[in-house]
């Protein structure tokens, strides 16, 4: 929405991790694609995975449960199909203890599933979290889930009944990494108008 009131084809977002640049495709005058180059995050073993799987009523997950610092702190969380994904119920109040948000995903190549829960900041589940779709990423990179280049598809959201897709990129080797890049669509779903009175 920046980026149309300013007519800009890029704008750079100031983010509690740093400056993040927005590169924004268009067809004419609208906006039809927008795509960020995201802080590089740190990870590290989650060390409260067997509470977060009792609170997720999940099988034991596919890869190693890690926690990635990128303002939240994503937590990602490997089920065996996109059916267990979508199958979940969650213990909301106990995964609001652990305050993190905790990403549940599966897929298989470029293709994946993911929901996203975050009910310690007031957020039950994200129909689209930009902000996990980066470490995401990453996470299948270094466990060779995917190759490093290649640009992955992630669905989210069906199951509030607010669908989405968004894509991520991670470039490097092993646990070095260059760049890791998201971008997608995004809809208006509010708007609002800010007033400034003079002191």
């Amino acid at each position: 929405m920046v980026g149309a009131a300013l007519g800009a084809d890029a704008v750079t977002l100031e983010t509690g991790t740093g400056l993040v640049p927005i590169v924004l495709e268009r067809d004419g005058d609208r906006i039809v694609f927008g795509r960020m180059r995201q802080p590089i995050p740190s990870w590290e073993p989650y060390q409260h995975a067997g509470e977060l799987i009792a609170a997720l009523g999940a099988e034991q997950p596919g890869l190693p449960v890690e926690v990635y610092r990128n303002s939240p702190p994503h937590v990602y969380v490997q089920l065996a199909s996109e059916e267990a994904v979508a199958a979940l119920r969650p213990d909301l109040a106990a995964l609001a203890d652990l305050q993190v948000a905790v990403n549940c995903f599966a897929g298989r190549g470029r293709s994946w599933k993911a929901r996203m829960f975050y009910p310690a900041a007031g957020i039950s589940e994200d129909p689209a979290t930009g902000s996990a779709a980066g470490p995401l990423a990453i996470h299948l990179a270094r466990h060779s889930r995917i190759g490093f280049g290649e640009q992955i598809k992630i669905r989210q959201g069906a199951k509030i009944g607010r669908p989405s897709v968004l894509y991520a990129m991670v470039t490097g080797e092993g646990d070095r990494i260059d760049s890791v890049e998201v971008g997608g669509t995004a809809l208006i779903v509010a708007e609002g108008r800010f007033r400034v009175t003079p002191a």
